[in-house]
């Protein structure tokens, strides 16, 4: 562990949607407080215009700041924390911490007994490296999952925009009915894992998804291996009967070995003929092929005070 210092150069930086406005104005409030109280905090407030903002705006910052001791504050969800560790990948001398705001932050699950909505917990906390998945030329710091997931995924998205609740069981209904068989191959490490169509499958750094389903309950964030869920097609009453387990991480005990493969790798290729749509930490990304490795302890964590 490496105890930040106190000369550390802070950037706030805050999903700028609507609904994210009053996480801005409680930060403000706790660094007031902290100010008021006569301590010294080196801070700018970054306000994104847009998804993939973060992800230049750190990128560019970097650039222009190479032997700058920086920590990125990421204020938000999931998707918020994706893009501040995107544009930080491997930099020696840049650090990120997170601000979790909203009901469905999968990212900090992974650390139950942290507070990660606190300021000054955050200030006096310990940095810590950990791994993140690289597909293609993009990032996933928590999950990446295809499959069933991906038009869950977007259906959760569309009824998250318009305000419905809980937006992931929702879209669950749509995946359940019109994503069961999707004809993708994955090859982890060279080993092919599946041969007939697959419901899902989960590339996993962290260990939940959509809100708390909890996909890879082995899964450490700095072994320098991704956990590897595939979920073989099946019938309605099959995918029923396995659901439930799936939600409590369940699904990995040799029951279901004939429907689940779990393994872990350094390394997975996963293509289709068709276009298919990749999650990840909540974005949607389409292609047929691509292409996933494991970056060892590629990023620096802020995890706060206990």
């Amino acid at each position: 562990m490496i105890i930040i210092r106190q000369s550390m150069h802070y950037i706030f930086v805050i999903n700028g949607r609507k609904d994210f406005a009053q996480m801005e104005v409680d930060i403000r409030k706790q660094l007031d407080e902290l100010t008021s109280e006569g301590q010294t905090l080196d801070y700018t407030l970054y306000r994104t215009t847009g998804v993939g903002d973060a992800t230049r705006y750190t990128r560019i910052y970097c650039d222009l700041h190479r032997d700058e001791e920086v920590c990125f504050v990421a204020c938000g969800g999931c998707g918020i924390f994706n893009e501040v560790a995107s544009g930080i990948v491997n930099e020696a001398n840049k650090s990120m911490a997170v601000l979790a705001y909203g009901n469905t932050n999968d990212f900090i699950k992974y650390y139950p007994d942290y507070d990660f909505r606190d300021v000054r917990k955050m200030l006096n906390g310990t940095i810590e490296k950990i791994d993140i998945i690289q597909v293609n030329d993009n990032y996933s710091l928590n999950v990446c999952d295809f499959g069933m997931d991906s038009i869950v995924a977007s259906e959760a998205n569309y009824l998250a925009e318009d305000g419905k609740s809980y937006p992931y069981y929702r879209g669950l209904i749509r995946g359940v009915i019109a994503g069961r068989y999707n004809r993708i191959q994955v090859i982890a490490d060279g080993k092919q894992l599946n041969k007939g169509p697959i419901l899902s499958c989960a590339l996993a750094n962290g260990r939940y998804v959509g809100g708390g389903f909890y996909c890879a309950p082995h899964a450490i964030n700095n072994d320098g291996l991704m956990d590897v869920c595939l979920i073989k097609s099946m019938s309605l009453i099959s995918l029923f009967f396995i659901l439930g387990n799936y939600i409590k991480g369940l699904h990995t005990d040799g029951k279901y070995k004939r429907k689940v493969v779990y393994t872990k790798a350094k390394h997975v290729d996963f293509k289709s003929k068709s276009t298919l749509y990749v999650i990840l930490d909540g974005e949607i990304l389409p292609g047929t092929e691509f292409s996933a490795d494991i970056l060892p302890q590629a990023i620096r964590l802020v995890l706060p005070e206990k």
